[in-house]
């Protein structure tokens, strides 16, 4: 069921916050899916969902060419959300710093990587039950 981002029940919001990995879909150059599992935070004023990774990862070589179709699918039991959108690959001090923030209050603390990059979902749908 699609749910108003304008009005995420708390229930949404925790889920969002809970500790969860996820999976970030996102399409190959040939049209197959490219699935991988990861740590994401949601920020519901910006719509943004944010991953970190490392510029040479598939992931991050996919979206490197400007913004394509994506979602992160977060499942816990009978609980589960879909976030869709469009994706880009930032390697933007400020806007990592901010992935890297997100995934440290929702995970813990990641390790230094002078390759890092962040994801970012800026979603359009979010969909689920929670």
């Amino acid at each position: 069921m699609a749910l108003d981002l304008d009005q995420l029940s708390p229930e949404v919001l925790a889920f969002l916050a809970e500790r969860h990995l996820a999976s970030l879909s996102t399409v190959r150059v040939d049209g197959r899916p490219h699935v991988v599992p990861v740590g994401f935070s949601y920020d519901p004023e910006l719509r943004l969902a944010r991953v970190i990774t490392f510029a040479p990862s598939v992931k991050a070589r996919l979206l490197a060419g400007g913004p394509r179709p994506a979602a992160i699918c977060q499942v816990d039991g009978g609980r589960w959300l879909t976030l869709e959108g469009t994706a880009t690959v930032t390697d933007d001090h400020d806007r990592v710093a901010a992935a890297v923030a997100g995934y440290a209050a929702r995970y813990r603390v990641p390790g230094e990587r002078p390759d890092r990059v962040a994801i970012e979902l800026s979603v359009v749908t979010l969909m689920g039950r929670a």
